[in-house]
């Protein structure tokens, strides 16, 4: 399976479930594109619809659906700028919720495109800290 070989570490610490999503997509869009970032694109646009990424990992969400306008696409453009697995349609409640978890100082202050920026910049903290 060329998933298993590929897949990102912050999905090795995920569940089981978020890894099969994107392993089975991943697999899938091989078959259909061949290897490379087109089929990374797609994979992780079929995660993001069931998982949202916290911290250094990914977690299931609450409601399925698109994450962010990129991964609604049917197909996801190369280059396009995405929230990087924080779902910017879930309500400010729970981004809130996430960004305590996160433990983001000022986030009482923060707008709703506020909490999306300092929860990405979070998670690209965590995974940097968990792979080194």
């Amino acid at each position: 399976m060329p998933a298993r070989k590929e897949m990102p570490s912050t999905l090795k610490r995920s569940s089981k479930k978020a890894q099969e999503t994107w392993a089975k997509t991943h697999d899938a869009a091989v078959k259909e594109y061949g290897e490379g970032e087109r089929s990374h694109r797609t994979a992780y646009a079929s995660l993001k619809h069931s998982f949202e990424k916290v911290g250094d990992h990914w977690e299931p969400k609450a409601h399925k659906g698109p994450s962010d306008s990129q991964a609604a696409k049917k197909r996801p453009a190369s280059g396009g700028k995405t929230a990087e697995g924080v779902d910017v349609n879930a309500t400010k409640t729970h981004l809130m919720e996430v960004a305590r978890k996160l433990d983001i100082r000022g986030r009482s202050t923060m707008a709703k495109d506020e909490l999306v920026d300092a929860i990405k910049k979070a998670n690209r903290g965590a995974t940097r800290k968990a792979c080194s």
